[in-house]
């Protein structure tokens, strides 16, 4: 990249998001080892000083990766749960995002959730964009309660089911886990979970109130 052209990514307010992609490519090949702001600085082909204008430190530098990754998460989930007007079609569809958010972002998915990142005490900004990216799951719980059209009772248990089969799901996928067993098991991952759809729907119905 010449000067001129680093020039105008400053002036444009584009070298951020281009020392972000360049840390997710960085960890995608690499793994989180290798980020450092002299390294991310040189794959974006910038002066070693310039990610210090935008990144304090490494930490800061994940914790933005991190912080853009919940919010990317929560606009998948909100898009999915409007596409649908029934709670289980909601729930089902949210799901989905969820696991092809995982899959399609792997080396973000597992930057978000690493341990030194949710600390609300040192990366605020991540711990809020985690608290907003859950809320797109439990808020419509709570609206369809109100609504009648979920009973009136304890959502811990059902939320919390739901968040752990998606990020379980998106975990073992990401980790090669799941098509190995798949494979053990003459089974596809689309199967799996085309499988884990029917026992979510059945579950929520067992949460949905009587009809007449």
């Amino acid at each position: 990249m010449s000067s001129s052209q680093q020039k105008s990514s400053y002036h444009h307010g584009n070298l951020r998001q281009e020392l972000l992609d360049a840390s997710l490519r960085l960890i995608a090949e690499e793994g989180v080892g290798a980020v450092s702001l002299r390294r991310v600085a040189r794959e974006a082909g910038v002066s070693p000083g310039a990610p210090y204008h935008h990144f304090a430190d490494r930490a800061a530098l994940l914790a933005a990766l991190s912080t853009t990754g919940f919010n990317k998460l929560a606009e998948r989930l909100c898009a999915a749960r409007e596409g649908s007007d029934e709670p289980q079609d909601a729930l089902l569809a949210m799901l989905d995002a969820y696991v092809e958010f995982a899959a399609g972002n792997r080396a973000h998915f597992q930057l978000m959730f690493r341990p030194e990142l949710s600390l609300p005490d040192k990366h605020p900004d991540v711990h809020a964009a985690g608290d907003a990216a859950f809320k797109e799951l439990t808020e419509p719980l709570e609206a369809w309660q109100r609504e009648g059209l979920l009973p009136a009772a304890d959502l811990t248990g059902l939320v919390m089911t739901l968040w752990a089969l998606g990020h379980g799901i998106a975990s073992l996928w990401i980790d090669g886990h799941l098509e190995k067993r798949c494979t053990e098991m003459n089974s596809t991952p689309d199967e799996l979970l085309r499988q884990v759809r029917a026992t979510v729907a059945d579950l929520i119905g067992r949460w949905s109130p009587p009809s007449g």
